[in-house]
């Protein structure tokens, strides 16, 4: 949470409690009674409250008691101790605004380092974010060319399976007439080469009969030569 900037105000208010509370005035114990206000921004408004409100120790007066003639030197050594305590003072509270001013520079350090860290490891993912889309990229854009090349291999084969199932269709029908023209080939062979067989079982059996009528020949007209030269005889004899 970002701390409030105090006004003059407030800072002038809060030291000049302190003071009438016998409290010093210094940049914590200012802070502290307000709760809130960066070193910084105290120290600017207490300076200022400080100019106004403190005035320096006013040095005493150098007057010798005639009773005290004796004690010159002692008086003479508080008085110059009397004179330096309001300047040690001023410069102890000098020196404590300094240490709270490094104090609140240390941590003004600290918070810039650690913003510079965070930074940091945001750029170092913001890479890696960016490195991890464009692998994606590239990935999602192989995955699209293999895609496209399956579908266009697919519908090539798709397309020869087309062409090889009509041509299968037409060797089916070119066998299908091939078998039929056979079959009534082999149909009209069988039958020619029955009736082969009929002719030639004929022809043997009119071979047959033509020779059994030629071995019947021979026998009348051995008869018949016979019975001329039987003829022939009896007219001789009745010659």
């Amino acid at each position: 949470m970002q701390e409030q900037t105090p006004t003059f105000e407030e800072v002038a208010a809060a030291a000049s409690a302190l003071h009438n509370d016998g409290n010093p005035v210094t940049v914590e114990a200012v802070r502290d009674a307000l709760g809130t206000g960066s070193a910084t921004a105290i120290h600017k408004h207490l300076a200022a409250w400080r100019a106004d409100n403190v005035p320096p120790p006013e040095a005493p007066k150098a007057e010798i008691p005639e009773p005290l003639v004796a004690a010159l030197a002692d008086w003479a050594r508080q008085f110059a101790e009397q004179s330096g305590a309001g300047n040690r003072d001023k410069l102890a509270q000098a020196e404590s605004d300094l240490d709270a001013l490094a104090r609140a520079g240390e941590l003004l350090e600290e918070e810039r380092d650690d913003l510079l860290s965070q930074l940091s490891t945001a750029n170092a993912l913001a890479a890696e974010r960016a490195e991890q889309i464009e692998r994606l990229t590239v990935e999602l854009r192989d995955a699209r060319e293999v895609a496209t090349n399956a579908l266009v291999g697919k519908a090539k084969d798709q397309l020869a399976i087309d062409g090889k199932e009509r041509q299968l269709v037409d060797l089916r029908s070119q066998l299908e007439r091939s078998m039929a023209s056979a079959a009534s080939d082999s149909d009209a062979r069988l039958t020619a080469e029955m009736e082969l067989v009929g002719a030639v079982t004929a022809r043997d059996n009119y071979a047959s009969e033509l020779k059994a009528l030629r071995a019947q020949l021979e026998s009348l007209n051995a008869d018949r030569t016979a019975l001329r030269a039987e003829v022939d005889g009896l007219r001789t004899r009745r010659s």
